[in-house]
């Protein structure tokens, strides 16, 4: 496995790279409404993105045909936009968007309400976003790893919640994703020791039911198999002398 550490002015221009995919999305979050479609989401995206000078990671990466990854209900990642795909009110939508700022990337998920939603919605968006807290809270340097794994996993299934195991958060920085991967679930081995200028994606994805998922026939989008939500919550976080700085949640806004 080959980490790569950034050096300060990489580190520059992935703080500017998260600084922006937090503008879009703070912009998208508030786009998100029963009406709108799903393609109409990802192009107000795709527009944020370019108007900034940057380019969508996301978009024909190995074939995916959008630059926002709009996933509805059960749907747990990669959902294709379409326009024929409209939100309703009681739905929860998970936005995954990234882009590229001179070179250096990022990658960012949230999960929305779209309108007024169940109690039982709510709380697993909340889990998913509070199991993303528990897991940095061991992304700091001289920690292993699958420190990091075990703390997520363990806050999510103390509700009954299924941690997804086909799917896992990575290293980022010159490509989309670089190593190492980064499971959210228990891992018997503890994984590599954390050193400063390691940069992740770390994403806890959630389901209300059991943790297995399946691909539809469009290849791309996951669902959880037994029908129940499912929540994801991304930031891209940098490993530093101290705390970890999320270099994509720099407003705390989310």
């Amino acid at each position: 496995m080959s980490v790569t550490i950034k050096s300060a002015k990489e580190i520059e221009l992935m703080r500017e790279a998260g600084r922006l995919l937090e503008i879009v999305h703070d912009e998208l979050g508030k786009a998100v409404k029963p009406g709108i479609s799903t393609w109409e989401i990802d192009h107000l995206g795709e527009q944020i993105i370019r108007s900034f000078g940057c380019t969508p990671n996301f978009l024909h990466y190995n074939g995916y045909p959008a630059s926002i990854c709009v996933s509805v209900n059960d749907e747990v990642v990669h959902g294709i936009p379409r326009k024929d795909h409209i939100l309703k009110e009681g739905d929860i939508v998970s936005l995954d968007a990234g882009l590229i700022y001179q070179g250096m990337h990022s990658d960012a998920a949230r999960t929305h309400a779209v309108g007024e939603i169940s109690k039982e919605a709510q709380k697993l968006m909340d889990v998913t976003r509070e199991s993303f807290f528990k897991g940095i809270e061991f992304a700091k340097a001289g920690n292993h790893l699958h420190d990091i794994s075990n703390a997520i996993g363990a806050y999510a299934e103390s509700f009954g919640y299924g941690v997804v195991r086909d799917l896992v958060g990575h290293g980022i920085g010159h490509a989309l994703h670089e190593d190492p991967q980064i499971p959210n679930f228990h891992q018997k081995r503890r994984g590599i020791r954390l050193v400063p200028g390691m940069t992740l994606a770390i994403e806890p994805m959630i389901n209300a039911g059991r943790y297995d998922v399946e691909w539809l026939d469009d290849d791309w989008t996951v669902v959880t198999e037994d029908g129940s939500l499912s929540a994801h919550y991304e930031n891209t976080v940098l490993i530093t002398e101290g705390e970890p700085e999320i270099l994509t949640l720099g407003r705390l806004s989310e």
